[in-house]
């Protein structure tokens, strides 16, 4: 059973990929949710306060992620990581969050913009990122990376790039199958991996 403050997180993560943040206010959650008048309130007493709870929500979402790729049979997980493998598991949860998990990138898309004028949200927002960017290095430390710290900053980089073209950009139109982004990945792992001339 989902948890009053799960259940706030969640209606407000829809809210925002539905509305933006204009429509995201107590009341639409608490009317959304079908939670009594006032239960976000409580919850939630300001508008940065239901910002944080939705956005602490969406980090919990998204790191469940991560934990299922370090499982085994995981991208983490893997012994023998080949730029093939790895590319052909990035490209699975890239397509899968463009198809299934489409409201959260949005939702956080909004929380991202929002974080530049707010810098208490700003505070929040960098620190789950860096929760994000260290299995980034150890992927690419993990391939043979020449600098798995910048290699890991550029895998993001892409990453968050496809993630914004297809759903918010004027790649919209048209989202990249997994194939193509699998392409696309296999490139630019094996990009990184040559080694630089002297």
């Amino acid at each position: 059973m989902t948890s009053r403050p799960d259940l706030i997180g969640d209606t407000a993560i829809a809210l925002l990929a539905e509305r933006g943040l204009r429509g995201l206010t107590h009341r639409a959650v608490d009317e959304a949710a079908g939670l009594p008048p006032g239960s976000t309130s409580n919850h939630a007493r300001t508008r940065s306060a239901l910002l944080e709870t939705t956005f602490a929500r969406l980090c919990r979402l998204e790191a469940e992620i991560f934990e299922d790729a370090a499982n085994p049979g995981g991208l983490l997980a893997l012994e023998k990581l080949t730029p093939e493998t790895a590319a052909d598991l990035v490209a699975t949860q890239l397509h899968d969050t463009l198809t299934h998990r489409r409201n959260q990138a949005l939702a956080r898309f909004e929380l991202a913009l929002e974080a530049t004028r707010r810098p208490e949200l700003r505070v929040i927002y960098d620190r789950a990122g860096a929760a994000f960017r260290e299995p980034a290095r150890g992927l690419m430390a993990a391939l043979g990376a020449p600098d798995p710290d910048r290699a890991g900053r550029a895998f993001i980089a892409f990453s968050e790039g496809v993630l914004f073209d297809s759903i918010a950009g004027a790649g919209s139109r048209a989202a990249p199958t997994r194939e193509e982004i699998r392409e696309a990945v296999l490139e630019l792992f094996k990009g990184m991996l040559m080694e630089r001339p002297l």
